[in-house]
């Protein structure tokens, strides 16, 4: 017989302790088959007068409860089946809460989702100081909703703008702020955790008397004589008050969402009605919504990219199992925007040592500068203690010479795109540094192998291509030429993800994968222009359908000098598909360059606009007359086909390894909307002979650009997909 999840036992002073360890898994996920062993478990307490009290606790050190399990949520076909799952979780927990005796959770580690949801249901919660303690209800990024009764605990625990701000965006807390919002009663160190919770336990079980979070709000005291926290208090202790928060809530979420995913809003519902008309009327809400959105086809790509980046973080690159080199020091060259942003996430998140070259010393102190004012945004939000601060910017050093170079284990170059200062960089450090060091190329236009020619050691030579602002981006697009060794490729793999990356591995080639396929949708942005449509109707159609930022506004963001020393490159390697429009040398003539120089498609002017305004001023510098009628479909569908046709070549042409790298390379490198599931699987939603269709449309009416690859053209005659299911 198997062992079972939740293994209980009694104390001598009646104080019962479940023990919840999911055999043969890293970290606790709750599963629908639990539901019947959770039952017996409390059947059988129930029947033990000598409980007094119940602990429970994780057999994973470190690790609560992560969850539900997704993989269970991605196998329920029917929006009845998810109900039913949302009820037998609400009901147990219930169950738990009501039972006769107080119960206490000992948090240490993850505590999300349905973890969250089940602490809750306990009627006090302890949590450790340690920092890999998380807490929250993430479930709105995978496009479902908190359904074991966690849209009705949390507001009940912390009031509704925070629970509402929590559930809309997923955000995790750690402990300290978990107690600061009322989700955790006390924090402790690891050490002290199960006697802190004990003490507590003991407390309940003499006075005799404890709260439930299902129970009508208390009021939250804390920070209620804030001017901010009175006026929170005065708004959610009467019907009319808690109307405004509902209906700014859903404003926001409008003005955010676009409309593209339905867990927002559903969320709120599930909230106000619990609010309004009573606990269990919230409960019935929560059950029905989170079935429906169990099954909408945003919750299913979304689990399609939790799929993805769970296979990244197992992915070292290569193939086989090869072990990758430690890295205890890393060498950064130049001290720029990305150089900076670089050295940066390597103190901080990879907790390593980091020596900074910069030809001006003003270069150096603008990187310590950059790395100091993240870490005081970290401070200010109290991530960190200043103690804490001050060690990680203690490892980041600099200077305009090689000192400090000659123990690096990777160096990383952020300097200028010319291929000239590349191969002195590369020729440098080879000749500075250790036979052992790997040279890596933040390049974001130049092939590796070009740099790589002035090389003695071109196997260790690689490119890592960061993504701006460093800190924020989540992508790295590692780029392998055909001389680097799967040792690099491993060694740069985890050296990524110890940075907190999700990390993709290309074959090199001109604009690597997410520049070569961002590159045609922002030409056909242009061409659209070209034509006379107007700069915010290009920019708030694709913004509507899902991307972060429009491409006009991202041209401006980049800096629109940077793309226009990209842009020959492309061509050069890939012919007319990748011509940018002629009229661009106009913008580089006038001397726009974007936010930098505050001249480009929009005005910068007025720093206390809310809104950008488009600089008009750019039409006549352009030639153009902006008064094409244009449809926003249209205009979203001919700068979409030609990412996905790029995208289907780069696969077939191996510069990606799948259609997952792919998918994750657009939705985390450029911001393909995530409802979409990335490029790949936004072709198979579609169908690739509607797809083939399309382009073959555009090119018989607008341009041959739109000649669709010849690898769809095969796959629509075949009838294939790019994933099974």
């Amino acid at each position: 017989m198997s062992k079972s999840a939740f293994q209980f036992s009694l104390k001598d002073n009646g104080i019962g302790r479940i023990e919840i360890d999911v055999p043969g898994e890293a970290q606790n996920t709750l599963k629908s088959e639990f539901v019947e062993e959770i039952s017996a478990l409390l059947n059988d307490i129930e029947k033990n007068n000598d409980v007094k009290g119940l602990l429970l606790v994780s057999g994973k050190p470190g690790s609560f409860v992560a969850g539900a399990d997704i993989t269970m949520l991605k196998s329920v076909t029917e929006a009845s089946q998810a109900e039913e799952l949302s009820k037998s979780g609400q009901q147990i927990f219930d169950r738990l809460e009501q039972m006769k005796i107080p119960s206490v959770a000992a948090i240490d580690g993850a505590c999300l989702g349905g973890g969250l949801e089940l602490a809750m249901a306990c009627h006090q919660r302890v949590a450790t100081d340690n920092s890999k303690t998380k807490l929250g209800l993430p479930e709105v990024q995978l496009g479902v909703l908190p359904g074991s009764g966690g849209t009705q605990r949390l507001p009940r625990l912390t009031g509704i703008a925070t629970a509402l701000d929590l559930m809309l965006t997923g955000k995790q807390l750690n402990a300290k702020r978990a107690l600061k919002a009322g989700i955790v009663d006390e924090v402790v160190p690891v050490a002290n955790l199960e006697l802190a919770a004990e003490k507590r336990l003991q407390a309940m079980i003499e006075k005799g008397r404890w709260r439930k979070s299902s129970d009508k709000p208390e009021t939250n005291w804390k920070g209620a004589f804030s001017s901010s926290g009175a006026q929170k208090l005065a708004l959610e202790s009467n019907s009319f008050g808690r109307k405004i928060i509902f209906d700014q809530a859903r404003k926001s979420v409008n003005k955010k969402t676009k409309g593209n995913y339905p867990a927002p809003l559903k969320i709120i519902e599930c909230v106000e009605m619990g609010m309004e008309h009573g606990y269990n009327k919230g409960l019935e809400v929560e059950a029905r919504y989170f079935g429906e959105l169990v099954v909408t086809p945003e919750a299913r790509q979304l689990m399609n990219i939790f799929f993805a980046v769970t296979d990244l973080k197992k992915d070292n690159g290569v193939e086989g199992d090869i072990k990758p080199e430690t890295i205890n020091k890393v060498g950064v060259l130049g001290g720029g925007l990305m150089g900076a942003g670089i050295a940066s996430i390597t103190i901080d998140k990879a907790g390593l040592p980091v020596r900074l070259k910069d030809v001006q010393e003003s270069g150096v102190n603008n990187a310590m500068n950059y790395s100091w004012n993240l870490l005081k945004k970290k401070l200010k939000r109290r991530q960190l203690s200043k103690i804490e601060a001050m060690q990680v910017q203690s490892r980041l050093t600099g200077g305009t010479d090689y000192q400090g170079f000659k123990h690096t284990d990777l160096v990383i170059e952020a300097v200028f795109e010319d291929l000239d200062l590349k191969h002195q960089m590369v020729q440098d450090i080879e000749s500075q540094c250790k036979d052992s060091v790997i040279f890596a190329t933040n390049t974001s236009s130049i092939p590796i192998s070009k740099i790589a020619e002035k090389s003695k050691r071109p196997e260790q030579l690689i490119g890592l291509h960061y993504f701006s602002p460093v800190e924020k981006m989540p992508l790295l697009e590692i780029i392998k030429t055909d001389k680097t060794s799967e040792q690099v490729i491993a060694t740069c793999v985890e050296f990524g993800k110890q940075q907190g990356k999700t990390v993709i591995v290309v074959n090199d080639g001109a604009g690597f994968y997410v520049n070569r396929i961002l590159a045609p949708y922002m030409n056909e942005a242009g061409q659209l222009l070209a034509d006379g449509v107007k700069i915010e109707q290009i920019d708030k159609a694709l913004v509507n359908a899902g991307f972060p930022v429009g491409p006009m506004t991202l041209l401006d963001e980049v800096g629109i000098d940077v793309a226009t020393k990209v842009a020959p490159i492309l061509q050069d390697a890939f012919g007319s598909r990748m011509q940018p429009p002629a009229m661009f040398d106009k913008l580089k003539s006038d001397d726009r360059k974007g936010r930098k120089n505050g001249r480009g498609f929009y005005r910068y002017d007025d720093k206390n606009s809310k809104s950008k305004e488009v600089d008009e001023s750019v039409y006549s510098v352009l030639g153009i007359q902006p008064n094409k009628s244009t449809s926003d479909e249209e205009i979203v569908e001919r700068c979409v086909l030609m990412m996905l046709n790029e995208a289907a070549r780069c696969l077939d042409e191996s510069i990606i390894r799948s259609a997952r790298d792919g998918d994750i390379g657009a939705i985390f490198g450029i911001g393909f909307p995530p409802f979409w599931g990335g490029p790949f699987r936004y072709m198979d939603q579609l169908g690739i002979e509607h797809l083939v269709s399309r382009l073959k449309h555009y090119q018989d009416s607008v341009d041959e650009r739109f000649t669709p690859a010849e690898c769809l053209v095969k796959m629509a005659d075949s009838n294939k997909t790019y994933y099974s299911s």
